[in-house]
């Protein structure tokens, strides 16, 4: 099994959008935890609303590019259609940022961006505060206090009742 981790963004309709993505990854993984979900205004475009910001731990028997695949399979399901706009609106956004010790550039795994947003490196922080990013000497927690939090507004009510769903699911 390999310990993986994946962010989660929306901002349309975004609490139903982070349920129904919880419920599709942990019937098709194993998932571990989710950090506070934080809401956080839009990067690009501002005439936008605001997003759902998160990351979530699994354990996965699949390889990288397979699950990589099923998160772009997930995200179709909840609607999303990606246009080449970076900064665009979105239902659902997943993305594999970390896949044990391994580097694939291919796949940009590890997401070269967990240290320079701090919607990625504080919410990993939280779920990993021992882990070293692979290829590079940098700790998560280094990273994650080069950010202020002030930013990012922590939805601490969502976030339970996700954590609620979490253990329901795995209580099935």
């Amino acid at each position: 099994m390999a310990r993986a981790f994946i962010s989660i963004g929306s901002n349309i309709n975004p609490a139903e959008n982070f349920k129904k993505a919880i419920r599709a990854i942990s019937q098709k993984t194993d998932l571990k935890n989710i950090s506070t979900v934080y809401e956080t205004e839009p990067e690009g475009k501002q005439d936008q609303p605001v997003f759902y910001n998160s990351v979530i731990e699994i354990d996965s028997q699949s390889s990288p590019c397979d699950l990589k695949e099923m998160l772009r399979s997930i995200e179709a399901e909840l609607g999303r259609k990606r246009n080449g706009d970076k900064y665009a609106p979105r239902t659902i956004d997943l993305d594999l940022i970390i896949y044990d010790d391994i580097i694939e550039h291919d796949l940009k795994i590890p997401d070269p961006e967990i240290t320079l947003r701090p919607f990625l490196a504080i919410p990993l922080f939280e779920l990993a505060p021992e882990l070293i990013l692979p290829g590079s000497n940098t700790s998560i927690k280094e990273a994650a206090q080069r950010f202020s939090s002030n930013h990012m507004k922590p939805l601490e009510d969502f976030t339970s009742q996700l954590k609620a769903q979490i253990y329901s699911i795995k209580k099935l």
